[in-house]
Order: C-alpha cells, then structure tokens, then sequence
C-alpha cells in the first residue's frame, strides 16, 4: 500500500488489495483536510475472508516455532526501518501529536519482539498417569493448540500498536486473523499487513478489512467459523456485542474512568505533577487509561493542585504536526462539542473550573477542575479527553471508595510510600491493575492488561493473549514399550 494524500486505497484480502467498493473519506482531525479514501469491505468480502481464514488454519497451525518468531522479528524489523512512514499515519489519521506517534511505533517494535519470544515458548506440560493400579505405562502431554481463526476490532486512538496486541499474539498461536480497523484509521492497519506479509505470513491468514458497523456484527455474532472475537472500544459496543456471540470466545479491552491517589507523604509533588499532567492530558486524553481523576490528601492538595496547573500551562496544544505539541485534537469535532458540554454542565453543578476547558476548533486546552462530585458526567463516565477533576481527601479509606465509586475498573495509580496502605489498596480497589509510584496511565507492553465491571473481560499483553487464543489439548499413551 502507497498511500498518497487524498488517494484511494483498497481493503487488504489474500495478499492483494482490493479497490472494487464503496470509498470512505478519512479526514485529519486537526484540520478536517481529506487524508485519503478507503475502499470499504462488503459482507460479501467478510465471508470470503473467512473462508481463506479456515482454509490457511492447517497451515499456520502447522508452522514451526521458529518460523512463526521469524516471522515476528522481521515485522518488528521492518517497523523499525519504516519508523517515520508509520508516525506520518499515525499523525494524519489519528491526530496523535508526533512525539507520540514516534512512541507508539517504539512500542508496537516491542510488541513484536515479545511476541516472537513467546512463539519460540510456548510449550505444553508432561504428565505422570501411572497414579492408579492398572495404569502402569501411561503418560500424557499437554499442548496448546490455535483455537482457530480470529476477529480483531479495533480502535482509532493507538492505530498500531493496539493493532499490534492483536495481530503479535494471534500469529505467535498460529491463528488466522481478520482485523477491522476503526474507519477513522485505516490506513495504519493496512499498512501493517502489508508488512506482515512481506514478512512470510500466509497470504490466506491476514486480511486487513474496513467494514461497516452492521457487517462487523454480523462477522462477530453470526460466522461460527470465527472461533474468538477480541474487541477494544467502547463499553456499550463492547458487551452487546459480548451477548450476541454465541458460544464464541469474546476478549473485551473497554473503557476507564482511572484515578490516582495521592497520599501527603509522597516526597516529590513536582515530580508527581509533571506525570500527572503528562498522563491526564497527553494526546488530549485519548486513552482508557488517562488520568481522569485524582484524589490527594488534603494537606498536600493545594500544593499539589497548583503544580499540576502549573506543569499542565507548560504543555503545548495544537497542530499534531507539530513535534512540540503533546495535546493535539480531539478524533472529530463532535467529540470535542461533546467534551465542551460535560465541562459546562459540572461548572453549573457547583464544580470550579481552575484552568483550561476552551475549545478552538477541535482542540479542548487541558481542563483541570475541582469541586466534582458523583453524578457528573465527568466524574462518572469516561471522558476520553483534556479533563481532570483533582479532588482532597481527609481519609485514605475514602479515597478507595471514591476511586471504586465508577462502573469502570482498568487501572489505578497510588502515591504513597506506607506498605500498609499500598496492601491495603491492592486489596480493596476494583480494577485490573494498581500501579504504585507512577499514575494509572503507566503501562508496559508485556504486562497483562485489562479491568473488571464495565472495563472489559480477559486480559491483554502478549503472554496473556497468547493463553486467550490458544485451547489446551490432551494426549494419553498407552500400552506403549
């Protein structure tokens, strides 16, 4: 695929790409300029997709070890080599500032490179069965085989390396994948599976296919051949989709609404600013771990508060272009509308707006507020913008029930040096991961990841994935000599 500004780009199916079908308009969310047109896949194209899908799983399952991690190794490779290519994607579809698009294909590299490591160990167990009289010569072995063909769906806000958690995993089980990337950032993924495939991976086994809502739940919820569907986006799509497929395995990464808690006897509040207002407010807070919330104890919260607004002051808003700007536009102008509103509605309930919340286009400058109480939309919902409520504590138990008080669960962070308070969190907060010593929007590739409540269902991270995309199988000997 070679894209160029404003041109056509077709779906990716059996190693070709194909133009036939509707176009679909991708515009910049920093200006609204056109990007480029993707040919959306039909129902149609999705069965047949599926039918490749089915027919390549004897050969991927088949693939030794070392050939699935070479194959990973030189997709990490080409990442690496074609570095820049991908942050232009990424910056032109998604609107991520460029310093972050460049960090993002660093990690989609590592994902890789962790998945190939993976491939080369995932192994089974042997098992003693002479346990019982008359089973003398018996022994098993347990493998883990590919539970057959995937659907990954994706999101627009980490167009490579979500992608790549799905993608990395899937190919180191031996699993045939169809991905439906989001419509606003096509073009990343398909650019991806052509590396993929210049890499060695079946032809037959990836297909790359834009889709529209209604033909993405028909694949999900009415192909059987689909064996495991592995979602990341919202919660409400997430779990209808959940109760409409069957008896297939369904993987769901959803939304967050993370908060950090801020104990007085953490020894740098500088350093404890800078990361919050880099984690509440980098790529205008587009993540489903952005720091939506924080609540500091109370004799270090005045301190605290106007240290994350002075951190926050330093942050540069605007073109994503632009390799100074860390908060760049909201995905589509209506997201940015419906951010304006929230903020509007909590300063009419009562809550103080201390800094930020103007809107110029689709840019929201960071906005801090305090004052928040239960019931706001951004204190209860996810935001997925430049909004956080900062809010003072007299009690740390309060504090964990203030951060449970949410119908999400992903990540938490803590700052605290007293173990029996870092026990006692670990122990009582409702979420998938506490992070201590940094803020809940902290996250290495190689970790499991995902939530509970609304949050989502199994886990991410390479490892993790791999166990989700893979079913144990049995085999007993005996009578053998």
């Amino acid at each position: 695929m070679k894209m160029r500004p404003g041109s056509q780009t077709g779906f990716l199916l059996c190693g070709k790409e194909w133009t036939d079908g509707e176009p679909l308009e991708v515009r910049s969310p920093w200006d609204q300029g056109l990007v480029g047109r993707v040919t959306v896949a039909s129902r149609a194209d999705a069965r047949q997709a599926v039918h490749h899908a089915v027919a390549s799983m004897r050969r991927t399952r088949a693939l030794p070890r070392w050939k699935r991690r070479e194959i990973l190794e030189d997709v990490a490779a080409a990442l690496i080599e074609q570095k820049e290519r991908f942050a232009q994607l990424i910056v032109a579809e998604a609107g991520k500032p460029l310093r972050l698009a460049r960090g993002e294909v660093d990690r989609a590299v590592i994902t890789f490179k962790i998945a190939a490591e993976e491939a080369a160990r995932l192994g089974g167990e042997s098992l003693p069965l002479d346990l019982s009289e008359g089973n003398e010569g018996r022994w098993g072995l347990v493998q883990r085989f590919p539970v057959g063909p995937v659907l990954a769906i994706t999101p627009f806000n980490f167009p490579l390396n979500l992608v790549a958690h799905k993608v990395a995993p899937a190919m180191a089980a031996g699993c045939p994948l169809i991905l439906k990337p989001a419509p606003q950032t096509p073009f990343t993924a398909l650019a991806l599976g052509e590396v993929i495939l210049k890499a060695g991976w079946p032809d037959e086994a990836l297909a790359v296919l834009p889709l529209s809502n209604a033909d993405t739940a028909w694949l999900a919820e009415k192909e059987d051949r689909i064996k495991l569907v592995s979602f990341t986006g919202s919660a409400k799509v997430g779990w209808e989709l959940k109760a409409h497929s069957s008896r297939k395995r369904v993987l769901l990464e959803l939304g967050g609404n993370a908060a950090l808690i801020v104990h007085g006897d953490w020894p740098d509040l500088d350093e404890a600013a800078s990361r919050t207002a880099h984690a509440a407010f980098g790529f205008a807070g587009q993540s489903c771990v952005s720091l939506q919330r924080a609540f500091v104890e109370r004799r270090v919260f005045q301190t605290y508060l106007w240290k994350v607004v002075e951190f926050t002051a330093k942050l540069a808003a605007g073109d994503p272009s632009d390799e100074a700007t860390e908060v760049g536009p909201l995905v589509r102008p209506a997201e940015a509308e419906r951010v304006e509103a929230w903020i509007k509605e909590a300063v009419e309930g009562g809550a103080k707006l201390v800094a930020g919340g103007e809107r110029h286009g689709s840019v929201i400058t960071p906005a801090i507020l305090t004052g928040t109480q239960p019931g706001m939309k951004i204190r209860d919902e996810e935001v997925f913008g430049p909004v956080l409520a900062i809010e003072p504590y007299d009690d740390f138990e309060q504090a964990l029930a203030d951060v449970n008080h949410s119908r999400y669960g992903l990540q938490a962070g803590l700052l605290t040096r007293d173990a029996g308070r870092i026990l006692t969190a670990y122990r009582e907060l409702e979420v998938g991961g506490l992070i201590v010593g940094d803020t809940p929007s902290w996250r290495l590739d190689a970790m499991p990841f995902g939530g509970v409540k609304d949050s989502g269902l199994g886990r991410e991270g390479i490892r993790s994935a791999i166990h989700e995309m893979t079913e144990p199988r049995m085999l007993v000997m005996a009578g053998l000599s």
